[in-house]
């Protein structure tokens, strides 16, 4: 089958590919660059953007960190993320992801539809109220990620009662994608939770609120899985771990951390969000298990649920600090998100080799 292009929105995206936002600092502008010019939709995440180039975008850093939400979420460093995408990728649609359970989140929306965004993604808690953010920005495309049908059952009555409108297209995010899950611990194992058994009432809401284009995401791996999902109905997916194993990713750390992740390694693991997440055993989590875990200090703010760093002294890390340690490549204390499939890498390609090897036939 011949892959068509994906409508969101007034866009046309030629493959219908997402990369998934992946932050601090592995989707930013060469990224998501690289997947716009090739054809896909490349995403930039907007999560701790102060840390991008060294934090010389952030006007105050103590301890060594973006201080306060204001800097953890730069708008100076998004606004050049941006210009330095379009560089790469010119007037091709890009996204932002945004994730709904940070500090300021309405005030991100906003700078990332002035940096450029054509389309905002929206998950980690339900964005009801995300089209209240970009009504100076009709052009904008809104996409909000749900884990089930009632979800997005909800999501729609407010937006139709409040703003006249609907989602222009939803990602559907099962349980086997990388970092932060929409289900409990246990339910990410079940059987009934998996992606191909919660697809179809998803599908079937999205048809009867208005024929809502929906996009699975969530251990997505290669052509087969694209095939087989649009043929139940789907009509794109959302790939983000694959990127991991790019040459463009913007964590450099990565390309020398997947070659070599076992099956083994990937471990379901609690989050100062709330939420479960799957990440490599490593770094952090390993500093945890030795007791040479730093100590937490809220610094940046970050997402209201850790409620100034209360949540990150249950789980042991504060995940500003780790991911932006990630992102610089720090081993030692580094938490590094992937999806269940990531053990797959075995190799670095470039962007142009993933999409070809998605698309063609």
């Amino acid at each position: 089958m011949n892959l068509k292009s994906l409508k969101i929105g007034k866009y046309t995206i030629k493959y219908p590919i997402i990369q998934g936002g992946m932050g601090v600092g592995i989707s930013w502008d060469k990224l998501a660059g690289n997947v716009s010019l090739q054809g896909a939709l490349g995403t930039i995440s907007c999560v701790g953007t102060g840390y991008y180039k060294k934090m010389q975008f952030a006007d105050k850093i103590v301890r060594s960190k973006p201080f306060e939400a204001i800097n953890f979420y730069s708008k100076s460093a998004l606004n050049e993320i941006f210009r330095n995408a379009r560089k790469i990728c010119g007037d091709m649609p890009l996204a932002a992801n945004i994730l709904y359970a940070i500090n300021e989140y309405g005030r991100v929306v906003k700078d990332a539809c002035e940096a450029g965004a054509n389309i905002i993604i929206t998950g980690a808690g339900l964005p009801t109220n995300m089209p209240e953010f970009t009504k100076n920005f009709p052009d904008v495309a809104l996409i909000p990620i749900v884990s089930s049908a009632k979800a997005l059952k909800i999501i729609c009555k407010r937006w139709k009662d409040r703003y006249n409108r609907i989602p222009d297209a939803v990602i559907l995010e099962g349980p086997l994608s990388g970092g932060h899950q929409g289900f409990k611990y246990e339910d990410c194992f079940k059987e009934e939770f998996q992606l191909e058994n919660i697809f179809p009432k998803v599908l079937e809401e999205a048809n009867i609120q208005g024929d809502i284009p929906v996009i699975v995401a969530g251990g997505i791996w290669d052509r087969s899985d694209i095939d087989r999902f649009i043929g139940l109905g789907a009509s794109g997916v959302q790939m983000a771990t694959r990127f991991l194993g790019t040459y463009e990713c913007d964590a450099e750390i990565y390309r020398k951390i997947m070659p070599n992740v076992k099956k083994e390694d990937i471990k379901l693991i609690k989050s100062p969000v709330g939420y479960p997440a799957r990440a490599i055993n490593m770094g952090i989590l390993s500093a945890i298990n030795n007791g040479t875990a730093p100590k937490i200090a809220c610094v940046s703010n970050c997402v209201s649920p850790c409620n100034r760093g209360e949540e990150a002294k249950k789980v042991g890390y504060c995940i500003a600090d780790r991911l932006g340690d990630a992102s610089s490549g720090n081993i030692e204390t580094g938490l590094f998100f992937t999806g269940a499939n990531g053990y797959k890498i075995n190799k670095i390609i470039s962007v142009k080799e993933l999409i070809d090897e998605l698309t063609r036939r």
